[in-house]
C-alpha cells in the first residue's frame, strides 16, 4: 500500500511539472532564453493529494502462494466500484478516530479545542467538534492599537481592550 501511494504521489508531481523560462539580454530583451522544468506549488500538490485522499479506494489484503512463497497483494474491497489506477490512493485500514483521546495514536481528541464558528473547513466547529457542539465564552484582551511611527525612529501605541467571542468544542 505504501509503495503504491508513494508512487501515486511521485506521479502526481511529475504530472504537474511545468516549464519555467527566463529571458536574458539588455533591458529584458530575450536574446537568450533559459527554460527548465519546475516543480508545482507545494500548496497545489497538497490540495490535489487531499482530494485523492478523500476519494481513496478501500482495499483488502489477499495472501496466496507462489513459487517464491506466500505473497500479499491488494484487491479492491468492493468489486462494484471502479478499481483504483496507479494515480489513485488506496488504504486497507480505516483512519483512527481523532475526535476522542487515544494514547495509542497520541491523539488528545478535540474536546476544549478552539474552533472557528464561521468556517466550513477543518477548523470549523461543525467538523472539528465531531458533532458534539461547542461552547462560547467572551474574552477581553489587551492589544496595542492606534500605533504611530515617529521620525526617527520609534513607534508609539495606545493600549486598547478588545472583546472576542471564543468558541471551544464540547
Amino acid at each position: 500500500m505504501n509503495k503504491h501511494n508513494n508512487e501515486a504521489g511521485r506521479t502526481t508531481i511529475l504530472d504537474h511539472m511545468h516549464l519555467k523560462c527566463k529571458c536574458h539580454g539588455l533591458s529584458g530583451s530575450c536574446e537568450v532564453k533559459t527554460c527548465w522544468w519546475a516543480q508545482p506549488d507545494f500548496r497545489a500538490i497538497g490540495d490535489f493529494l487531499k482530494d485523492k485522499y478523500d476519494s481513496a479506494s478501500e482495499m483488502v489484503v489477499e495472501k496466496h502462494r507462489e513459487s517464491r512463497g506466500w505473497v500479499e497483494t491488494l484487491r479492491a474491497k468492493y468489486a462494484l466500484f471502479k478499481p483504483p489506477t496507479e494515480r489513485d490512493l488506496v488504504y486497507y485500514e480505516n483512519s483512527p478516530n481523532f475526535c476522542e483521546p487515544n494514547p495509542e495514536t497520541g491523539s488528545f481528541g478535540t474536546r476544549d479545542r478552539t474552533c472557528n464558528v464561521t468556517s466550513h473547513g477543518i477548523d470549523g466547529c461543525d467538523l472539528l467538534c465531531c458533532g458534539r457542539g461547542h461552547n462560547t465564552r467572551t474574552e477581553k484582551r489587551k492589544e496595542k492599537c492606534h500605533c504611530i511611527f515617529h521620525w526617527c525612529c520609534y513607534v508609539s501605541c495606545q493600549e486598547c481592550i478588545r472583546i472576542y467571542d471564543v468558541h471551544t468544542c464540547k
